[in-house]
Formats: structure tokens, C-alpha cells, sequence
């Protein structure tokens, strides 16, 4: 399957010069959610997975379907003040200021495995922030997995030099 062929491209979204990736056109077509969700869980057939955390909010819908596939529990990752118990949080930079990612304090247990899902990976920023919450909650990151790349912008090479495998789907040139 062209899974390229089925996300909608938004010129000027939400700055002029981005090129916006809808992946609600993927997710709209059955067939094409159905093989991006098992082209994400296939790798880690018989690696043992404890839990998915999803990034806030298109990861929540992948790593939700992950998760189900798997049969593991789902860790949302929130943007700050979203979550309604005690939180880790960290902080991150982005082009202009700072961002935070927050994942409950009990969400996971020390020693356990857990697979990173979003859509996109483009500068790595929140996945990186998310890493970094993960590791500090006690668990170990297997794996990262993203329908998109956009390589020019690097946020995969940031996941490599974490020591996290990365696994996409597609990659789009530019931003």
C-alpha cells in the first residue's frame, strides 16, 4: 500500500511555508488504518512490550490501536495540565520558547518496556521530552514508531542518538 498516497498535504498550515501531513485522510480509510497500525506492530512481534505511550493527541489514536493490537495498557503523554493526578514533567525547547509533556507519576513501573507512537517525527522536540520522562519514570524505551518522517529536519537522528530504534512508515522531504 502507497500509504503517502492517502494523508492529505496542507500547503500554509499553520504557518506560511509548512507543509501540513493530515493523517486523518489515512485514518478515514479502513484498509490504510488497518496496515499502517500493523506495519507499526509487526517489529515487535515476541519483544516484550508492558505498555504504549502515545503523544497528545494524534498519538492517542495510533498508540490506542497499538496498544489494543499488543494487548498492553496505553500511557497518555500530555501537554502540561491535562493529566488530573501527580505528574512527571518535562520541560523541552521549541523554535520560539519551551513546551512541556507531562505522563502520571504511577503510569509506569520501574523495569518496564514501553514503545513510543506518535504520527510524525519532525524536529523530535516531544518525543525526546518523552524519552526523557519515560527513562525517569523507571521504564525503558524499546522502540519509537511514526507513520511519517520529515528526515530533513532531523528529529529521527535526535531518537537514534538517544539509543531509542526508530521504526516509519513514509518519509516527506522539507517541512
Amino acid at each position: 500500500m502507497d500509504i503517502k498516497s492517502v494523508i492529505r498535504t496542507i500547503p500554509d498550515y499553520p504557518h506560511k511555508g509548512i507543509m501540513f501531513r493530515d493523517i486523518t485522510t489515512l485514518w478515514q480509510d479502513a484498509s490504510g488504518f488497518r496496515h499502517v497500525v500493523d506495519q507499526l506492530v509487526w517489529p515487535y512481534a515476541g519483544v516484550r512490550i508492558d505498555k504504549v505511550a502515545g503523544i497528545e493527541a494524534r498519538g492517542f489514536v495510533l498508540g490506542g490501536a497499538i496498544a489494543h493490537q499488543l494487548s498492553v495498557g496505553f500511557i497518555p503523554v500530555r501537554k502540561k495540565g491535562k493529566l488530573p493526578s501527580a505528574v512527571l514533567s518535562e520541560e523541552y525547547d521549541l523554535e520560539y520558547g519551551t513546551d512541556t509533556v507531562e505522563v502520571h507519576q504511577d503510569a509506569i513501573k520501574p523495569g518496564e518496556n514501553i514503545l513510543l507512537v506518535d504520527d510524525l517525527i519532525a524536529t523530535g522536540g516531544t518525543a525526546c521530552a518523552a524519552i526523557s520522562l519515560i527513562r525517569r519514570a523507571g521504564g525503558t524505551v524499546i522502540g519509537a514508531a511514526f507513520v511519517i518522517d520529515l528526515p530533513d529536519i532531523g528529529g529521527s537522528r535526535r531518537l537514534t542518538d538517544m539509543g531509542v530504534n526508530v521504526r516509519t512508515l513514509c518519509e516527506f522531504e522539507g517541512d
